[in-house]
């Protein structure tokens, strides 16, 4: 149903078996999950700023509700899995009496064909429906995320581009498994003095061994063998073989496919706490701000009406992403507080507080400056006077420079 073929591990490899090897699982996930849970909010640009548009039929359907049966964060979750899986998600568009989007509902990437019409070169996409066959929807019906490695009509699959890294890890996964199956041991062999000559026999003797020594439960044993015949060990030992760096490998170069750093995958070995907060910013700049903003332009273009598109857009919250630890927010807050770019209540909100008051939003400004502009134009500075021309002046500075000292005294007074 799936398509896939084996690969040169041997491992079949497709969209669902890949989904079982657990590094690409964790390496979709670490993506997924900050895409679907970061705030989605609808905004109206206005002359002195920007405003949450929530009175606008669109912010429900992008922030929480996209369709009656799903919230914001789990359609978010599907489409990106979707994305980042197959390498395109699809969702079909439901309009209202008004026009406007009313609902979105994802469609499975692999039911949906995507070619141009050859007459009007015109996007055509084409559903499969059970019962029906194949439903042509209009370009302004589906929500179409394209991923990356395609020609911008239709995105590339990670999973058919990676095929062999992707089988390679599965079949080490499985290698493992069926080692410890087998009770830990590598398969051998039964050496008989003569010849067993009766294919009954050396069958019946094969499942005898299997069904007492086969799986963990039966691990440990104590064989019996008649007729002198001995048990040789075959294969190479897991620790030769490099099973564990090879699965460590495999894990890294699953990181690396989706620039994923490894402690994001529960890979902590070159982690420290000096460095990981590094990296989870870096993470954000080199990996989910292409995804977000992939997700921010196709709503722009697909779910916005275009006479709209100048005065609304959709925009992720990422100030989560992005906080330090207290000691770095708390010295971050207080420098933009004393220069006045931030107020009291703009700190409590972003640290989801509640305001205090009409005086939490009074803005400070520093007394110990004054504006070069008007100091150039009372002539108390010249850029063009040579070093020592000006030394008349000193006493005169001096003077502005006591003034200016006493009125901070006496503001610093005031405001105790």
């Amino acid at each position: 149903m799936f398509g896939g073929r084996r690969t040169a591990s041997g491992a079949i490899v497709n969209e669902q078996t890949a989904m079982t090897y657990s590094a690409f699982w964790a390496c979709v996930r670490a993506i997924a999950k900050p895409v679907a849970s970061l705030p989605l909010h609808l905004y109206e640009r206005m002359d002195d700023g920007r405003r949450r548009a929530t009175d606008h039929p669109l912010y429900q359907l992008l922030n929480s509700r996209p369709n009656p049966e799903m919230t914001g964060l789990s359609f978010r979750d599907v489409m990106t899995t979707y994305l980042l899986t197959w390498g395109n998600a699809y969702a079909e568009i439901e309009y209202g009496p008004n026009g406007y989007p009313v609902a979105l509902w994802p469609l499975p990437p692999n039911r949906v064909r995507v070619d141009r019409d050859e007459t009007t070169r015109s996007i055509r996409y084409w559903v499969s429906v059970p019962d029906k066959g194949e439903v042509p929807l209009r370009p302004e019906q589906v929500f179409h995320l394209v991923g990356p490695g395609g020609d911008g009509l239709v995105g590339k699959s990670v999973v058919q581009l990676f095929r062999e890294s992707i089988g390679m890890g599965l079949s080490v996964q499985e290698y493992g498994a069926r080692f410890f199956g087998s009770g830990g041991k590598p398969g051998g062999v039964l050496r008989h003095p003569g010849k067993l000559r009766d294919e009954e026999q050396i069958e019946r003797l094969r499942k005898q061994w299997n069904e007492i020594h086969e799986g963990l439960d039966k691990a440990h044993r104590v064989a019996i063998l008649e007729e002198g015949m001995e048990y040789q060990q075959i294969g190479i030992p897991p620790e030769d073989a490099q099973f564990l760096q090879t699965r460590a490998f495999q894990r890294q170069e699953m990181a690396a496919i989706f620039q994923v750093p490894l402690h994001k995958i529960g890979d902590l070995e070159r982690a420290t706490f000096s460095n990981i907060e590094h990296q989870g910013m870096e993470f954000y700049t080199d990996t989910l701000l292409y995804w977000l903003s992939l997700w921010e332009q196709t709503i722009q273009w697909k779910i916005i009406p275009e006479f709209e598109r100048d005065r609304y857009y959709a925009e992720f919250m990422i100030d989560a992403l992005l906080r330090g630890d207290l000691q770095s927010r708390y010295q971050a807050y207080a420098i933009a507080r004393q220069w006045g770019w931030l107020s009291a209540n703009d700190v409590r909100r972003m640290e989801n507080l509640d305001p205090i008051g009409p005086a939490g939003d009074v803005y400070w400004a520093p007394l110990n400056m004054i504006n070069a502009e008007e100091m150039l134009e009372s002539g108390e500075l010249d850029p063009f006077e040579e070093p020592g021309e000006g030394e008349e002046q000193d006493e005169d500075i001096d003077d502005r420079t006591g003034h200016h000292l006493k009125q901070i005294e006496t503001m610093t007074k005031e405001q105790r």
